[in-house]
């Protein structure tokens, strides 16, 4: 799996010019799932992005997580962070996992990340989305699963 996972002020997201997810402080999450994702990888997401100490502590250092300040998660699918532009200029999404698959592992670590306290929003997977996104910092971390397992 991979996450783009952004420090927001606020964020929120439409579908059909109709707000279906909204945060305050907290980070937004785009989320792309591999064809061969599994549990593993979920689990990798749902330990790790929640503990990023990526908040400003007191000293202005980034220091605390997104626990600590009681931040709200904005969970956004995103196939797309598997285009592969390395042929051509039209990206192949060979790589992205089947969009019921997907939907799966999606849902997955949105209740994993509800399972540890944290309030999670989400878009209409699969749908057109238009998200605003009111950054902070701006602070953008990019997550891999598979990095992790290759060290």
């Amino acid at each position: 799996m991979k996450a783009v996972v952004q420090r927001v002020k606020r964020a929120r997201v439409k579908v059909e010019e109709k707000i279906v997810g909204e945060i305050e402080k907290g980070l937004l999450v785009f989320l792309g799932v591999h064809r061969d994702d599994g549990e593993k990888d979920a689990q990798f997401l749902i330990n790790k992005v929640p503990y990023l100490r990526i908040f400003e502590d007191g000293e202005g250092k980034m220091n605390r997580n997104l626990k600590e300040v009681g931040g709200e998660i904005l969970l956004i699918s995103q196939f797309t962070l598997y285009g592969d532009c390395r042929r051509g200029l039209r990206p192949s999404f060979d790589q992205a996992a089947p969009p019921e698959e997907a939907e799966k592992w999606y849902e997955e670590v949105g209740k994993g990340w509800e399972k540890e306290g944290i309030k999670v929003e989400r878009g209409v997977f699969g749908a057109f989305m238009e998200v605003e996104i009111h950054n902070q910092g701006p602070v953008t971390i990019i997550l891999d699963s598979k990095e992790r397992r290759n060290k």
